[in-house]
């Protein structure tokens, strides 16, 4: 269960503290630094009044409530790409969101609106600009979104997790993340994070991820790499994705020697401090979360999309602390060629995982956290 003050009981606000409105959702690459701000602000004033904000139909409608924090939600406007009659339906739209912002911003007496990207956040901006709430916001991407482009116009308190995302006003902070990645001890911790996930606690181990969502390009990989795994003494952790387990020919689950499959881990600390390397994706979140923790790691970017992914591993490829190898690249046997031996090398993954310590950021979360409560008191 994510981390949260025992003595705090939802919906039952302390009058005698700031009231913080966070807006964003949609994704986990969203809600993951909204819910850490939001810890964080607890953590400096338990007294805090935290109201989230999204949409009916996005991730954050399990995960808010599931981390104790109140949702409210307004209406989904996104913005189409091409001329289509959504286009002409636009203003209409987003004026209507744009009010039932306002209304919960003046019913939750906001003090500060922080925001971090998303569908969500454009209305929320523009309501706190009309009603002169002050705005904090984080920008998560290496490309920043048009909603906090748009929202950092309206404010200098900019936070952004990458050097070289290009944002008005923004400084850069780190990720927020949850406090079990950025304080993780990999040494200290691999041992029984091994045990718990059912794995040996002596063998190389890969641990393969293709994020929440999963990835059916890289299980198929792995699905024809196990052979030669096996062969080389390397133990698999293949965490496929939920509702995405993979099976072999005959219908059953994959099973081989060493091999263990399962849809999630509760907890992707527990999956980092047991991986002698990390097979994943490079969504934002993940690859500030690997350089944190010291994660040696292969990034396998989405081949869709806009490179954004390609982007946000550069700064730990370009220090040895990571390789990245395109989607289609990804294949049974470039994994025999680069990562068995690598597997076998652990002078090298210590020095992947001592250079991407060196970049990592781990107290992002706090950081906004000071920009928040200097906001509220303004």
């Amino acid at each position: 269960m994510p981390d949260q003050d025992p003595s705090r009981t939802a919906g039952q606000p302390a009058a005698s503290g700031p009231s913080v409105v966070l807006a964003g959702g949609g994704t986990a690459g969203h809600i993951s630094p909204l819910l850490a701000i939001a810890r964080a602000v607890e953590r400096r004033d338990p007294s805090a009044r935290i109201l989230a904000v999204g949409t009916a139909s996005g991730m954050e409608t399990r995960l808010v409530p599931e981390a104790g924090f109140d949702l409210a939600t307004i209406d989904r406007v996104p913005l189409p790409r091409k001329p289509s009659l959504d286009l002409v339906r636009l203003p209409r739209r987003l004026a209507g969101a744009v009010r039932q912002a306002e209304r919960i911003l003046v019913d939750a007496e906001a003090d500060v609106l922080v925001g971090v990207g998303g569908y969500v956040c454009t209305p929320l901006y523009l309501a706190a600009r009309r009603r002169g709430t002050p705005i904090v916001i984080h920008e998560a991407n290496t490309r920043a979104g048009l909603a906090n482009r748009v929202g950092a116009l309206f404010t200098q308190r900019v936070g952004k997790a990458f050097g070289e995302t290009r944002l008005k006003h923004a400084r850069l902070v780190g990720m927020p993340m949850r406090r079990e990645v950025s304080g993780l001890d990999r040494d200290a911790a691999r041992d029984a994070a091994r045990r718990s996930l059912g794995l040996a606690v002596d063998r190389p181990t890969l641990v393969v991820t293709g994020g929440s969502s999963g990835a059916l390009s890289i299980n198929r990989t792995i699905a024809g790499s196990l052979a030669a795994l096996a062969s080389a003494g390397v133990q698999t952790l293949h965490i496929t994705g939920r509702g995405k387990a993979v099976a072999a020919d005959d219908g059953a689950p994959l099973a081989a020697e060493g091999y263990r499959q399962v849809e999630y881990v509760d907890g992707m600390e527990t999956a980092y401090a047991a991986a002698d390397l990390l097979v994943c994706r490079s969504g934002a979140g993940t690859v500030c979360e690997v350089a944190a923790a010291g994660v040696p790691a292969v990034f396998v970017p989405l081949p869709i999309g806009n490179g954004e992914q390609a982007l946000n591993a550069r700064g730990l490829v370009e220090a040895g602390a990571a390789k990245l190898v395109r989607d289609a690249d990804f294949t049974p046997r470039w994994l025999e060629r680069e990562i068995i031996p690598l597997l076998a090398d652990p002078a090298a993954l210590a020095r992947m995982s001592q250079r991407a310590r060196a970049l990592g950021i781990r107290d992002a979360d706090e950081a906004m956290a000071t920009m928040v409560m200097e906001a509220a008191s303004s």
